[in-house]
């Protein structure tokens, strides 16, 4: 696949900045950084961005969990998920973890996260323990709030945003899932240790990971994927893991986008899900996407609802 300029101009500059090695001790100063790990009989990389505002005290962290076939420094692009200038308007630490990869560089990477997909899953990678590490790596080394970590995840990386919320609860204060859905077959084999905030964002007009549930025509082969989870069965589930009351409540109501809530939730916590009409397979608010696509939905900003999730945690 054709790198972009900007996923270019990503990978240039983190290749010449400071490689943060496991066990080092230095500290991270604002820009970005790549970050090695050894877990799991692998090295395992991350990019790491650090805002410039410096915020008192500890900060934010939310972990970005790219889609299967991609890698970290496509989810650093700034053009495709803007989630690094989200990062200097909110004041908070955005690490781009990269998932596993046979490949050199980590190209054409996947995240398991349960029933999805490809070489991940069906080689059991260690996912979770390999973001815990990155967690702690990150904390060790720039001031972070344990009680705002957050997991947010395009299409495969939103399906492992919902395994870390099932498997390692006590890691993270919310998850923010874009266009994947729940990747557990059997809502038992999810036993969350405690509450925390869910909020999913999808299009009615995904093409890979339908809305309601199946694999979409433009998904990849079969044997790669599985027979997706709904929507509505995956807020259906954390409904019920979370103790939330059954009425709806609307969140945000414009042309083209709806967000809803179930109120009273355990613990005080959020769940709630943004509906675009159009969008496809992609980020609510990018400005580019893949070559061949429909172009992402504007009537929605995945990074604006991942902010507001944010800024309601209790400090």
């Amino acid at each position: 696949m054709t790198e972009s300029r900007a996923a270019r101009a990503v990978r240039r500059a983190a290749a010449a900045l400071l490689l943060v090695a496991a066990g080092s001790g230095l500290a991270l100063p604002p820009g970005l950084h790549e970050i090695t790990l050894p877990h799991d009989g692998q090295t395992r990389g991350a990019l790491v961005h650090v805002p410039t505002r410096a915020a008192d005290g500890p900060v934010p962290l939310v972990l970005a969990l790219h889609g299967g076939g991609g890698h970290a420094e496509f989810m650093a692009d700034d053009a495709r998920y803007g989630l690094v200038s989200a990062a200097e308007r909110e004041g908070f630490v955005v690490a781009f973890p990269n998932g596993f990869s046979r490949l050199p560089r980590g190209r054409l990477a996947t995240w398991n996260a349960g029933g999805c997909c490809g070489a991940a899953r069906d080689r059991g990678s260690d996912d979770v323990g390999f973001l815990r590490a990155l967690v702690a790596h990150i904390a060790a080394r720039h001031p972070v709030d344990p009680k705002r970590v957050v997991a947010t995840g395009m299409s495969n990386g939103g399906m492992m945003a919902y395994r870390l919320a099932c498997e390692a609860t006590d890691l993270l204060a919310g998850i923010v899932p874009v266009a994947g859905t729940e990747a557990y077959t059997q809502a038992a084999d999810c036993r969350p240790s405690r509450p925390l905030s869910v909020l999913h964002i999808h299009a009615r007009d995904d093409s890979h990971v339908r809305f309601e549930g199946g694999r979409g025509p433009d998904a990849a082969d079969a044997r790669q994927v599985m027979d997706f989870v709904s929507v509505p069965e995956t807020v259906a589930r954390w409904r019920e893991r979370l103790a939330c009351r059954a009425e709806v409540e609307t969140v945000v109501e414009r042309p083209g986008a709806l967000c809803q809530r179930h109120p009273g939730c355990r613990g005080g916590v959020e769940l709630q899900w943004c509906v675009t009409d159009s969008g496809g397979h992609s980020w609510p608010g990018a400005a580019q996407v893949r070559r061949g696509k429909a172009p992402a939905t504007q009537a929605l900003d995945a990074n604006e609802r991942l902010a507001a999730l944010l800024r309601s945690l209790p400090r």
